[in-house]
């Protein structure tokens, strides 16, 4: 047997430009599916939520500290949930869910996330023992609340602009009454 009778039909040839630049996990991640804005709006809520996390992580004692863990599960559930539809959005998974499902679900974890961020920032505002650890992750707190609401101000927006585009002509509703159909 010759070398080349034997592994011929199971070698691969030089994929060449073909197959385009893209290749391993770069071909399957893209930022495309989001706008801009929405892209920063993301990726601030994921960097802010888990630095939140970490500086809430290195207080070493309270006093209260009911609104301390509060904020911890709070901050560390903002962070896995942002990341999760992050990855939604930028991978192949999007293309097998049905996109109306994916914002909507992205619009109310978005609002009830950010609702909760702020409730624990503030509650933690009440209870923490002025440290600057305890103060880092408060002020983190807050903003990553804050870009949270901002994210759902923008979906909001964006439903709006939807639906006055979806809507038919000015006609009142006597008007369309009124009218004869075979006209």
């Amino acid at each position: 047997m010759e070398n080349g009778a034997v592994y011929s039909p199971t070698t691969e040839e030089d994929p060449g430009p073909a197959r385009g630049a893209r290749r391993g996990l770069a071909a399957c991640f893209s930022l495309a599916r989001l706008p801009w804005y929405r892209r920063v709006l993301k990726g601030l809520q994921l960097l802010l939520s888990l630095l939140a996390f970490i500086c809430e992580e290195v207080v070493s004692q309270c006093t209260l500290c009911g609104g301390l863990y509060f904020f911890e599960f709070v901050s560390c559930s903002a962070f896995l949930l942002s990341l999760l539809l992050l990855i939604v959005y930028c991978t192949p998974v999007y293309d097998r869910v049905d996109n109306t499902k994916v914002k909507s679900s992205d619009f109310y974890i978005t609002l009830g996330t950010g609702c909760v961020f702020l409730l624990a920032s503030i509650i933690f505002v009440s209870t923490h023992d002025r440290t600057s650890a305890e103060i880092a992750a408060i002020a983190f707190g807050f903003l990553a609340s804050f870009m949270f609401l901002f994210d759902f101000g923008a979906m909001l927006f964006e439903k709006l602009q939807e639906s006055q585009l979806r809507k038919p002509e000015n006609t009142t509703r006597a008007e369309a009454l009124t009218e004869p159909l075979n006209a």
